[in-house]
């Protein structure tokens, strides 16, 4: 597997992903936008405040995922982790968790960050256990401030230290073995 930069014919991919209702009703971009057109991908990709990568299973073949970091400070050295799993038919085989653990590695090792948060809406249990399988701590809630099909629903807020992201490295190694992956930097 290898988490790359997002090259530029695959931006309608990712987009494409991105404007999936079955994607886009866990999402929120700011401002009421659940959705990420093809050219706010791309505006995205110029900005440092941002580290997107493509998921992929084979180096030949197109990404299947993406995971990222938004709102990157390094001043105040924090991010927040988002990610979705574009190809449905890579669910389920732990991808997206060891995805996110090698992007975990570029923050806290590369860019050097002292916190990540993330958050999840709370019926979507296979976002919530990739966090947790990644060493994330639930630290909060924000109560009916997500809304799906007009229903509101509650946001599970998570973040996971530097020091825990260290203290974890081992645990980490031995749960994502079975995959190696090359991180393009």
């Amino acid at each position: 597997m290898t988490l790359a930069p997002i090259e530029r014919p695959e931006i309608t991919l990712v987009a494409g992903w991105l404007a999936d209702p079955e994607n886009a009703r866990w999402l929120d971009f700011g401002a009421g936008h659940q959705v990420l057109t093809a050219t706010s991908l791309a505006v995205m990709l110029q900005r440092d405040i941002h580290v997107l990568r493509a998921v992929r299973v084979a180096d030949a073949e197109p990404p299947v995922g993406l995971v990222a970091l938004s709102n990157v400070d390094r001043r105040f050295r924090t991010a927040q982790l988002w990610y979705v799993l574009g190809d449905k038919r890579y669910a389920g085989r732990g991808y997206t968790t060891v995805a996110v653990a090698r992007l975990l590695d570029v923050g806290f090792d590369d860019i050097v960050l002292d916190a990540i948060n993330a958050w999840a809406v709370e019926p979507n249990r296979a976002s919530i256990r990739v966090l947790e399988r990644n060493h994330f701590r639930l630290v909060g809630r924000q109560r009916q401030c997500h809304y799906i099909d007009g229903r509101p629903f509650d946001r599970l807020l998570f973040d996971l230290l530097a020091s825990e992201f260290k203290e974890n490295r081992d645990a980490r190694s031995a749960e994502s073995s079975e995959l190696t992956v090359e991180v393009v930097r």
